[in-house]
């Protein structure tokens, strides 16, 4: 436990410096060379795209971001899912576009930041990329920290583009005199030493094992081929396990480092780097295929064709794949033919840690009880708030929020973008997000609750929706009969609509061909107040869990699908910029007063 201390040392220091660089660049020109040509965001759709170019342009406004790069939002193709690999062309393509030949000697950062977030629903309105971070002043948000941890990247990486997603974070830490570079041609990608299990649902490398010792802080490796999220047995069969001697293994959800030296491990990705040459290539390909009917993804489909050991073996097999387009298996092998042969060089971060954000469980975990990750990062219990020590509980976690002197907040809970009156109690476990709660609530422990602004009948109105933490909105089934497999708090959905005096019918539902879900279910009542929309919704909740009636037959109610397409991204950014003024205000006043 010693040397995992030491490393976790090591990558505490290295982080806090990076921070230190990016916080020195907030709001200022950065000289030429020393960041990045242009930031790119993937969106879904254009009022993703919408929402993403507003709230960039407030984050400019209010000095968050470096000045210089040209921070672009990319929206998807519209039609069939694009997965990030399509969206990868695409923003090839756009750049070209925009930019004609000079693209080609950018340096680019392409964060994947598009899709609806159905496992973390408090960032489908406004965007993982922009989900609230309890770190720095002015407050992080997960774009802030991308920046700041890739900030060594651009002063030593030629023309190309990195490419990365908006749910992650790494943390690494190198010796002195060792530099990750981005320098050579075709593919570079970071990997990270994780125990099998992580491996089964990320990229591996099957590394030359003459080329790299495992030990040191860097190290540049030969990759024989990769291997997209394989079973055990497959990493076992390739030769893609490695040991490094006795000791547990991690435990904690997302927990990819700090192996002891002999224990068994893999290395796995997170983000990687191709040059213009190969983008150049990929977009020649775009082009003679035109419009695509597939998900492709970046890791599988372009990474699975490179090293000297790969096989067309995976273009056939789509048993990973959501929705198998028409022309999934031609697109795959016509990539493995155009990137066959092409270099995949790959950084050893031998003292490095990975971790996923893209869960309520992992987000609740990694910012409340993740002590390492709150030690790392510098992760703070209170991230530019108004609150009193009496009202947080240990581990709590405030963002951006006004908590009023009397009201208390649970451990483990997270609150962010809302206001918090005097004589509300929240439970363990629970998310609040940009709510107004006011009068004498008890909100309970693992409810998620977020709140958006709707445009309805022409005019703002205010929609929240509230969950049980464990509740799955992405499971679906295909017919009513059916919809008792749903369950909302651990209550099947339809028991919970006999409580409210909500009748089953095929009008239950925004969407059919998306199946039958919690994600396209009406539940959530139209209001004209923020306040009402979040005390009609937890009276839902506390009307299922004390089987006492509900009358929510008659009143207009949405979907989150609905809410998603009809929000008001403008009266939203109000509501934080009224909080943001407020927090600003009394802070003055507090100094004033000292």
């Amino acid at each position: 436990m010693l040397v995992a201390g030491k490393r976790s040392e090591a990558r505490r220091e290295a982080t806090e410096r990076r921070l230190a660089r990016f916080a020195a660049l907030r709001g200022k020109p950065a000289r030429p060379g020393e960041f990045w040509d242009v930031v790119a965001l993937t969106a879904a759709d254009v009022g993703q795209a919408l929402a993403y170019r507003q709230q960039l342009d407030a984050k400019l406004r209010r000095k968050e971001l470096p000045l210089g790069p040209r921070y672009l939002v990319f929206a998807d193709p519209p039609g069939h899912k694009a997965g990030n690999g399509g969206s990868t062309l695409h923003v090839l393509q756009c750049l070209e576009d925009l930019c004609g030949d000079s693209w080609t000697s950018f340096i680019v950062l392409l964060i994947h930041s598009g899709g609806y977030s159905q496992r973390l629903p408090n960032a489908s309105a406004l965007g993982k990329v922009f989900t609230a971070l309890p770190l720095g002043d002015p407050m992080y948000q997960m774009l802030d920290l991308k920046l700041a941890m890739y900030i060594d990247f651009p002063s030593h990486m030629k023309p190309g583009i990195l490419i990365t997603c908006a749910d992650d974070i790494e943390l690494y830490s190198t010796g002195v005199s060792e530099t990750v570079t981005f320098d050579k041609p075709g593919f570079t990608a970071l990997a990270h030493p994780s125990d099998l299990t992580v491996g089964t649902t990320h990229g591996v490398f099957v590394l030359d094992p003459a080329s790299f010792s495992g030990t040191g802080g860097l190290e540049y490796a030969s990759c024989h081929r990769f291997l997209h999220k394989p079973a055990v047995e497959t990493m076992w069969q390739c030769g893609a396990v490695c040991v490094r001697g006795t000791g547990s293994l991690p435990t904690a959800p997302g927990d990819h480092g700090d192996l002891e030296m002999g224990s068994e491990c893999v290395y796995t990705d997170s983000i990687f780097y191709m040059d213009h040459s190969t983008a150049k290539r990929l977009l020649a390909f775009y082009k003679q295929m035109g419009t695509l009917c597939c998900e492709i993804d970046a890791y599988g489909d372009f990474l699975q064709a490179l090293g000297p050991g790969a096989t067309q073996d995976y273009t056939t097999n789509t048993g990973s794949i959501t929705k198998e387009g028409s022309q999934l298996v031609e697109v795959r092998q016509k990539l493995y033919s155009l990137l066959k042969g092409t270099a995949l060089n790959v950084v050893v971060l031998n003292n490095s840690k990975f971790y996923h954000i893209g869960t309520t469980e992992e987000y609740l975990f990694h910012f409340t009880s993740d002590s390492k990750l709150k030690s790392e990062l510098g992760l703070l219990p209170v991230a530019f708030s108004i609150f009193s020590d009496r009202a947080l509980a240990e581990s709590a976690s405030v963002m951006h929020s006004i908590l009023e002197p009397g009201c208390l907040i649970g451990p483990g809970s997270i609150i962010e973008y809302s206001r918090i009156g005097p004589e509300v109690s929240v439970g363990e476990g629970s998310i609040i997000s940009g709510s107004d709660i006011s009068g004498k609530v008890d909100v309970p422990s693992r409810c998620f609750l977020s709140s958006l602004s709707v445009k309805a009948d022409g005019e703002v109105q205010y929609v929240s929706m509230v969950f049980g933490v464990e509740d799955d909105l992405k499971k679906s089934v295909k017919v009513l009969s059916d919809i008792g497999a749903l369950r909302f708090f651990g209550v099947s959905l339809p028991e919970c609509l006999e409580r409210w005096g909500v009748q089953v019918s095929e009008q239950l539902f925004s969407s059919e061909s998306t199946g039958l879900s919690l994600w396209t279910a009406r539940l959530f009542p139209v209001c004209s107040t923020l306040g009402e929309s979040v005390r009609m919704t937890l009276q839902m909740v506390h009307s299922m869990q004390h089987t006492s009636p509900l009358a929510l037959h008659g009143l207009r109610c949405l979907s989150v699908q609905e809410m998603l397409r009809c929000k008001e991204v403008g009266d939203m950014m109000k509501f934080r910029k009224q909080i943001y003024d407020e927090i600003h205000l009394r802070r003055q006043k507090e100094k004033s007063d000292l």
